[in-house]
Order: structure tokens, then C-alpha cells, then sequence
């Protein structure tokens, strides 16, 4: 008779039975393990959550009044018998990939990761693991990252030219990661930068954490003559707004994963799209799965099943894909603060 699997998927989400607890659960339950501040991994509701310490001011500031607690990197804990410990997942600031060990099996949850260093994050580590469960946002052949530098050298270039022609460069980012990752590599040798209430209250919780030049927040009171020329960072919720019209005359570009594909600049009405993600490319995608040693995979949000086959038929793995209600990097980015209406 075959052993129950360490993990299983459930209706609530991934399910660890011997310890009774879950990995960022869709559905409220009892107690939470959770990965990372973005909505559709860390949801109100729970009894009780457990993540990372630096993962805790976001989700309190997220979520409101939770039952929280919080651990280091590497500092393992014992519940049920089974033994945990969060990893760095170099996804966002706090965020995590959780190792779950029990009767000698290891099985690593990703959550979210990617394996470039953004230098707000603390870089992924690759952890030793016999089932390793995995998302795939970006898991096609087609997806292939240039270096953040480089990119970050496009944007500046773009956010100058716009300052010679009395525009102001606006760019629309996760409020939570891809936007402290644009401030904090932006050139403010001759420019400001302006923010979004979502992305500044954000900012703000995460200067604890992190050495963030000057930014400002924009308010009723703001001047429409101090942003000209200038760097607004906006979540991508604000694009077609009334807020936006204080910005006038502007440019506007995305820093996202999906502007690989040349539709999306249009779909999205913008002028310029920059290839930046928070998430693992197909050559991160593939060098992490060989550095786990594993010999089982689960493929999680994106393109699981394109993915997991690929897995089987090209690397000789035991992979398959599940379903779950993780969202990742998709292609209506709605802004996930919506979750807590209080802060934004």
C-alpha cells in the first residue's frame, strides 16, 4: 500500500496532513504557512500564520490585525512531528520557499522565486529536496531574462529622454516588489520620484528592510509643475484613471515579465514595455529544478502542463502539474492590495 503523500492538493490548498497545517492556503483554515506578502499566496481569514520575519510587516500591513509569527531563514521548527524551515526564494522582500520534512522525505514549496538577485531581496539557495514543487509563470522557452542591470539601464535611458522633452515618465509595477525594485535602481541623479499611495504605503513598511533613495508621495496637494520631468511609480490599476490626469503630458511603460511578447505593450495602451519580473525565466526555471537533485516534480501556476511534460519527455523526471488558485504574474495584473480596502 503506497504511503500517503507528504503534500497533498486540497479544495483549501496544499495540505500537509501529518503537522495539520497548509502552505498558502486559498480557503481560511486553522494554520497558515505562508511564503510571501502577494494576495493570492498570503489571504485574510486565517486563524493563524506563520512566515518569514521580514515577510511579517507586510502581511500585518496588508491583512490588518492577524495571529503572526514569524521565523528566520534557516531556523527550522517542529510541528506534529514533521520539521520546517523557510528558504530564500529572492521572489519579493520576505519572501520564502518552505521545506517540509517528515520519516526522512523532503519536499520543497516555492511559492514564488526567481534566481536572479533584484538587490531588495535576499538571492534564492537552492535547497536538497526528493519532491519539489514548483510554479512556472514564465515556463516556455520563449521567456529568457536579460540582466537586471541592463534592463535598468533601458529604463533610465527612457525616464531621461522624456525629462529632455518635459514628460513625465510614468511606470506601472506591483505596488508590492517590482515597484521598490524600480526605486531603489532608478537614477535620481537629476529626476524625483513620485509614487502611488498603494506603492508608497508599501515603500514605507519596506524601509525598514531596505536603503531606498528619496521618494514622495503624490497628494491633492501635489503641483502638476513638480512631477513634470519627473519618475511616477504607479500600480498598474492606476493606468486609465482620473489620478493619472495630474500627470499630463506623460509617457507610460510596464516593467513585467509579459512584455517579452510584443501584443501586450498594445493591449495595454502603453508606450513602452521593459522586460523586468519577479519571477524565474526558463533557464532559472531549469537550473533550479537540477540543483534541487530531485527526482519528483509539481508544477503549480503558469504553464504547468506544457511544462511538466517537457519535464518527463526532455529531462527524465516524475513531474506532473496540479491546479491551484495562484495567480502569479498574469496578464491582467490587477492590484493586489485590493484584499485590504483599508490600505489603499
Amino acid at each position: 500500500m503506497s504511503r500517503e503523500p507528504l503534500l497533498k492538493f486540497t479544495e483549501r490548498g496544499i495540505y500537509c496532513s501529518a503537522a495539520n497545517v497548509y502552505l498558502d492556503p486559498w480557503k481560511p483554515v486553522d494554520k497558515a504557512l505562508i511564503t510571501h506578502g502577494h494576495a493570492d499566496h498570503s489571504r485574510w481569514g486565517n486563524k493563524r500564520y506563520i512566515t518569514h520575519l521580514d515577510n511579517l510587516p507586510i502581511i500585518k500591513h496588508r491583512l490588518g490585525e492577524i495571529n503572526a509569527s514569524g521565523v528566520n531563514y534557516d531556523e527550522s521548527f517542529n510541528i506534529n512531528g514533521v520539521t520546517f524551515s523557510f528558504h530564500p526564494a529572492g521572489h519579493i522582500p520576505g519572501s520564502s520557499q518552505i521545506r517540509v520534512e517528515h520519516k526522512g522525505e523532503v519536499w520543497v514549496f516555492t511559492g514564488d522565486y526567481k534566481t536572479e538577485n533584484d538587490g531588495i531581496s535576499v538571492p534564492y539557495e537552492p535547497i536538497r529536496c526528493n519532491t519539489f514543487i514548483t510554479e512556472c509563470t514564465f515556463g516556455l522557452p520563449a521567456f529568457k531574462w536579460r540582466d537586471q542591470k541592463d534592463v535598468m539601464h533601458d529604463i533610465n535611458t527612457w525616464c531621461s529622454q522624456n525629462n529632455k522633452e518635459g514628460k513625465t515618465s510614468v511606470l506601472f509595477a506591483y505596488s508590492l516588489g517590482k515597484a521598490q525594485r524600480l526605486i531603489k535602481h532608478l537614477d535620481t541623479s537629476q529626476m524625483k520620484i513620485y509614487c502611488h499611495g498603494a506603492v508608497f504605503k508599501m515603500t514605507e513598511v519596506l524601509k525598514e528592510l531596505i536603503n531606498f533613495p528619496e521618494f514622495t508621495l503624490i497628494t491633492r496637494e501635489t503641483k502638476k509643475e513638480e512631477l513634470i520631468g519627473n519618475i511616477v511609480i504607479a500600480p498598474p490599476s492606476a493606468h486609465g484613471s482620473s489620478w493619472m490626469r495630474k500627470l499630463v503630458p506623460y509617457a507610460t511603460a510596464s516593467a513585467s515579465g509579459w512584455m517579452t511578447f510584443r501584443g501586450a505593450r498594445r493591449r495595454r495602451a502603453i508606450d513602452k514595455g521593459f522586460v523586468l519580473s519577479d519571477h524565474c525565466d526558463w533557464d532559472g526555471l531549469l537550473s533550479s529544478i537540477e540543483a534541487t537533485r530531485c527526482e519528483n516534480v509539481i508544477t503549480t501556476h503558469g504553464y504547468q502542463e506544457i511544462f511538466a511534460r517537457y519535464l518527463r519527455e526532455e529531462k527524465g523526471l516524475n513531474a506532473i502539474s496540479e491546479r491551484t488558485q495562484y495567480e502569479g504574474e498574469n496578464l491582467n495584473e490587477q492590484e493586489d492590495l485590493s484584499t485590504n480596502t483599508s490600505n489603499t
